[in-house]
C-alpha cells in the first residue's frame, strides 16, 4: 500500500494476552491507517481495554506483534508517544482548574502557548477562563477535559475508550463533529463505544470483541 509522509498505520498481528490462567486476548489481528475511524464494540471484560493498552505500550503481549509505522512495540518502540489517549479515568490534579491541568501537561514538553490551549478547550466546549477546580466538574465536563488533553498536541493517532462517556446529547453531537473533522485531517482514530449510534455515525470499519477474539462486522 502507498503511504504518504505523515501517515500512520498500525498492524496488530496474532496478538494474545494472559493474566495468570485467564486468556483475555486470543489471536487478535487488526490493520488501521490514517484517515479512518475504527470502532470496537463488545461487552465489559471482552478485552477491548486490554487491546488498547497493548497498542499504547502500557502492556506487553505474550504472542504476536504490534507495529506502528513498521516499528515493533516493546522492541523498537516502548510507548505510543504520537497518540492522544483516553483509557479509563485520566489522572487530573483535582484542585486545579481545567486550564491549569492542560497547561501543566503541555509545559512538561517545554511548550507554552496560552492562546492555543484556550482554543483547544473551546474546541471541546469548555470555558478556558473558568476557575472552578476539576474536582467540582461534572462527569461530562471531565470527559471534555480528557478529550482536550488527548488532542492538545495534535497527535496523528487517537486511541479513545468510551470517549462519549458522561456527555449530554449536545456534547455527544459536538464531539462526534470534532472526531469527523479530525478524520478529515488524516488522523488515525480507534474508539470503543457501547453506543451503537456513535459507531454507525463515526466508523469506517467496525469490529466486535467477544471473549478475547476480534471479528470484523462491517467496513
Amino acid at each position: 500500500m502507498d503511504r504518504n509522509k505523515g501517515d500512520y498505520y498500525i498492524e496488530v498481528s496474532h496478538v494474545s494476552k494472559r493474566f495468570g490462567n485467564t486468556q483475555v486476548l486470543k489471536d487478535v489481528s487488526l490493520n488501521c491507517e490514517s484517515g479512518k475511524i475504527y470502532g470496537l464494540v463488545g461487552h465489559n471484560g471482552s478485552g477491548k481495554t486490554v487491546l488498547f493498552k497493548i497498542l499504547c505500550g502500557f502492556l506487553s503481549c505474550e504472542e504476536g506483534t504490534v507495529k506502528v509505522n513498521g516499528k515493533v512495540m516493546g522492541k523498537e518502540k516502548d510507548m505510543l508517544t504520537e497518540a492522544g489517549i483516553i483509557i479509563e479515568d485520566p489522572g487530573f490534579l483535582r484542585t486545579w482548574s481545567g486550564y491549569h491541568n492542560l497547561e501543566f501537561l503541555y509545559t512538561l514538553r517545554n511548550k507554552k502557548n496560552k492562546a492555543y490551549l484556550y482554543a483547544v478547550m473551546e474546541k471541546v466546549g469548555l470555558n478556558p477562563g473558568m476557575i472552578r477546580p476539576v474536582e467540582k466538574y461534572s462527569l461530562g465536563m471531565r470527559q471534555r477535559l480528557a478529550i482536550a488533553q488527548a488532542i492538545m498536541e495534535d497527535p496523528g493517532i487517537l486511541i479513545l475508550d468510551e470517549p462519549m462517556n458522561g456527555l449530554d446529547k449536545k456534547g455527544v453531537e459536538e464531539i462526534r463533529a470534532l472526531l469527523l473533522k479530525m478524520k478529515e485531517e488524516n488522523k488515525l482514530i480507534i474508539l470503543a463505544s457501547h453506543n451503537r449510534e456513535d459507531i454507525q455515525i463515526l466508523c469506517d470499519e467496525v469490529y466486535e470483541m467477544e471473549e478475547g477474539r476480534l471479528r470484523k462486522l462491517c467496513g
